[in-house]
């Protein structure tokens, strides 16, 4: 190993800090992914040893192995047989990866990530109701006409629906903002799209929406505040709700 290549490990092994005792593979990979993320580890790098990543992280090797096995199904690190494992995308490709993430570390955080979500929509909503543009307008229009004509086809309505934020977020001006509901939607996917299970959900959650674009075309930042407030507060049970009996079922 040469002197860039110990440095850089072992500047990596110090940055992710040692884990109380007892904490399950998921955090281990939780950690790794919250530190590739950072912007902190230049994509290619060669990760430290297992047993060096273990002994930073307060765990044992077992545990780093599989946290670098999921990490590697999810496209995320590369091993290379007699090399070692390497961070494989930069964080633009990190993210929309983590579609399953949620569900493949069982959703941990589930209720932590919900609430933020909901302050993070309603901050969106109230930016994009001085900046949103006559052409995001009219995407949303469109949107809402697809949600309409997809009451019966929920993953269509979803996808509708998911296409309806986005615009929201993007019309708020700030990318960071984009960026983080983004993510947090990736993380939730699997179980927001649980949560509108029949045509009458569905309905419901159109016209939560025609209240929030008709407050978005009227520039009206309160309206779109208690709008979105509301939806929010309806969306978050209707997850939760799903979640919880996903939970019950297999506990």
């Amino acid at each position: 190993m040469s002197v860039n290549s110990a440095a850089s490990t072992a500047k990596i092994s110090a940055a992710l800090g040692s884990m109380e005792q007892g904490s399950v593979v998921s955090e281990v990979a939780e950690r790794l992914l919250g530190y590739f993320t950072s912007g902190e580890i230049a994509v290619g790098t060669r990760l430290p040893a297992e047993r060096q990543l273990a002994a930073s992280l307060g765990v044992g090797r077992s545990a780093v192995r599989e946290a670098l096995a999921a990490l590697e199904i999810l496209g995320i690190v590369i091993v290379r047989p007699g090399s070692g494992t390497y961070l494989r995308d930069g964080i633009s490709e990190l993210l929309p990866r983590t579609l399953s993430w949620g569900l493949m570390l069982g959703a941990p955080r589930t209720r932590e990530l919900v609430e933020l979500r909901s302050g993070l929509e309603v901050q969106a909503g109230q930016l994009a109701a001085a900046r949103i543009t006559e052409d995001a307008l009219a995407r949303m229009r469109a949107n809402l006409a697809t949600m309409e004509a997809s009451l019966e086809d929920l993953g269509t309505f979803v996808e509708a629906d998911a296409a309806f934020h986005r615009e929201i977020a993007a019309a708020s001006g700030n990318q960071v903002l984009q960026e983080l509901l983004q993510s947090i939607r990736s993380l939730l996917r699997i179980w927001v799209d649980r949560a509108l299970t029949d045509e009458g959900h569905a309905a419901s959650a159109l016209a939560e929406h025609r209240e929030i674009f008709k407050a978005l075309e009227s520039r009206d930042e309160a309206a779109v505040t208690a709008a979105m407030r509301s939806h929010m507060g309806t969306a978050s049970r209707r997850l939760l709700a799903g979640f919880d009996a996903d939970r019950g079922a297999t506990d």
